[in-house]
């Protein structure tokens, strides 16, 4: 069976094949490997997004550390590149907590969502693992909270947030488009209109009119790339080759008109943007990875899991892998250009400044590495005393980056000494996230008994969301 994709999303044939062949994949398990050859079926359409070129003015817009040429819109790590960079903001000498509230109740051991500020800084939207989202003043008053239906584990990636509307996807397998300025659902893509979907854990998206989403399924393990209208939510185009339940979120470079993402079968997928036609794919290691057959079947490439989001600068992607390495890849032909070895899984989203050349990452061997772009060669490390499997954040001259010592920690830029760390409750694995003097992070509940199967997990105390401030 050849593999294909969609557009637009609807009750034409093409659109009910697609349906139907997700529904024999998960009766049998398997594919035909042709299908990751990356042949396609699909035409565009005057609803689809098919233009071939980037205007010149956004691209102009990206140089240096900008990242979405709207400034009417916010996403996860920043913006279309994920470099997490935020040249502007100058962290305290040192630091006391303004506010917290508790906002995560669930076990799931994914990082948690990220607070995000709205274009404009006057709210703070802040996604919890009880599928509650909370909207607070940067004075920590309550504005809205909205209740979905992605009650079991919540959400765990972040909304992008464009003018006044909040996109984000649950692990219901739904869609949500939340009003900023009221809480109210704007509109929502349930996980049936999407073939079944099992969960969307990516952070989604948004250039131009359209959201770009990853979205997981179950039996086989796999992913799809998807496009929505953002101001409808209907369903646009599909791209279903993604095998291994993805959860980083797509990364979208316009200088080399790329888009890609990683996923638990150890595979970075790319594709041409915006025309959306397949491009290349990168096998991590790891192992005992399956072969082609396998891979095709669902299966994870165990030991070499990407659960990061690719930070695109100067052509080339930046991601790590639970095989122990952190990867540079050409992102013209997927091409290894370096890999650095930690002692390790890496699951972090890094952070990148682009002028410095430097990207930092953090791995399970409880260090954060600072790493030259160009040659890979490492500039330094330092214990932070836990696993760093959440976001990293570069300011002017700080690293940002929680631990599973439950501490945030507060690194020099340029040597890696410590400058401060704030002592939580549990696990600090959202992105931390710096706004006009304030700094915006979320933590995992604190649980018992979580590993032990012979006894009942209990949570012991829920996980907050924190602000800081200098400390005068």
């Amino acid at each position: 069976m050849p593999h294909r994709t969609r557009s637009p999303v609807s009750d034409s044939p093409e659109a009910s094949d697609g349906r139907v062949r997700r529904q024999f994949l998960r009766a049998t398990g398997v594919a035909a490997t042709a299908g990751l050859a990356g042949c396609t079926l699909w035409e565009p359409t005057d609803d689809s997004p098919s233009q071939t070129t980037v205007p010149s003015d956004d691209i102009d817009n990206l140089s240096g550390y900008l990242t979405h040429p709207n400034e009417d819109v916010t996403m996860f790590q920043r913006g279309l590149r994920r470099l997490g960079y935020y040249p502007d903001e100058v962290v305290p000498d040192a630091v006391s907590v303004n506010w917290r509230f508790p906002i995560n109740n669930v076990g799931h051991t994914a990082a948690k969502s990220s607070p995000l500020p709205t274009p404009d800084g006057e709210t703070i939207v802040m996604a919890g693992d009880t599928g509650l989202v909370h909207a607070v003043e940067p004075s920590g008053e309550p504005r809205w909270l909205a209740k979905t239906g992605a009650t079991d584990l919540g959400f765990h990636g972040s909304p992008a947030i464009v003018d006044d509307t909040a996109y984000v996807g649950g692990y219901d397998g739904d869609l949500y488009a939340i009003d900023v300025g009221t809480g109210e659902i704007v509109w929502r893509t349930r996980s049936h209109e999407l073939e079944g979907t099992l969960a969307i854990g990516s952070s989604p998206a948004y250039y131009d009119g359209t959201l770009y989403v990853i979205a997981e399924y179950g039996s086989p393990s796999s992913g799809a790339l998807w496009t929505f209208d953002a101001e409808t939510g209907e369903p646009t185009w599909s791209d279903d080759r993604i095998w291994g339940q993805a959860h980083p979120s797509p990364t979208i470079d316009l200088e080399t008109g790329r888009i890609c993402a990683g996923s638990n079968d150890g595979v970075v997928y790319c594709w041409e943007f915006p025309s959306l036609e397949f491009a290349w794919e990168f096998q991590t290691g790891g192992e005992g990875g399956p072969d082609g057959e396998s891979k095709a079947g669902g299966e994870f490439n165990l030991g070499a899991e990407i659960k990061g989001t690719i930070a695109a600068h100067d052509g080339y992607g930046y991601v790590g892998s639970w095989d122990e390495h952190f990867y540079c890849l050409d992102l013209e032909d997927g091409t290894e250009e370096w890999a650095f070895e930690t002692d390790g899984r890496i699951m972090a989203n890094p952070a990148l400044d682009p002028e410095e050349n430097v990207v930092y990452t953090g791995s399970t061997d409880d260090h954060v590495y600072a790493i030259d772009c160009d040659s890979g060669e490492e500039l330094w490390s330092t214990d932070v005393n836990g696993s760093v499997i959440g976001a990293l954040t570069a300011t002017a001259e700080t690293v940002l980056v929680g631990s599973y010592d439950a501490h945030l920690y507060a690194l020099d830029r340029e040597t890696g000494e410590r400058r401060w760390r704030v002592e939580n409750r549990g696990h600090v694995t959202s992105a931390p996230v710096p706004h006009d003097g304030q700094i915006y992070y979320a933590e995992r509940g604190v649980f018992s008994n979580y590993w032990d199967d012979d006894e009942e997990t209990i949570l012991e105390e829920p996980g907050h969301a924190y602000c800081l401030v200098e400390d005068e």
